[in-house]
């Protein structure tokens, strides 16, 4: 029995440990869709203003403020590209995440598998000592039954 109580408390601390990994999880698709969310705001961003820089037209534009406008594009695009790192290393969390929880969960059904095989085990062997009984039980109750016939014969 205290097999079983020790597989039990395995399963209760691989039950524990995929909770942990599942929220694990979640905290990083969070991060990750955040990342992704700024992501984008930063595109568009980027693509609203070359937009109006477009539509303003450059007619009386003064070679500072193409420069300033090149510069600030450039920044805007750079911080486009470090969001893209950002973005890259939440992705690779969320997958390391997804792997820590399949691997609990598969711990964990591992441990279930071997406790219901264990308890399938001890129940066979509780069958058949009753099995066991059962039968001495009837030798014993033929034997008295014949004893008491030849007693009654004799």
């Amino acid at each position: 029995m205290s097999a079983l109580k020790s597989l039990s408390l395995a399963i209760e601390l691989s039950v524990i440990k995929r909770d942990q990994a599942l929220a694990q999880l979640q905290k990083t698709v969070q991060a990750h869709a955040f990342a992704q969310d700024q992501q984008q705001q930063l595109q568009q961003y980027a693509d609203e203003t070359d937009a109006r820089w477009t539509r303003s037209g450059q007619a009386g534009t003064t070679p500072e403020l193409m420069q300033h406008h090149y510069q600030f594009m450039g920044r805007l695009t750079q911080a486009i590209a470090l969001q893209d790192g950002v973005l890259s290393g939440t992705t690779q969390r969320v997958e390391a995440a997804k792997q820590l929880l399949l691997q609990a969960e598969f711990r964990l059904a591992s441990l279930k598998q071997v406790l219901a095989s264990r308890q399938a085990d001890l129940a066979k062997s509780q069958q058949r000592r009753e099995q066991k009984q059962m039968d001495e039980f009837a030798a014993l109750q033929t034997q008295r039954h014949k004893r008491i016939q030849a007693e009654n014969n004799v």
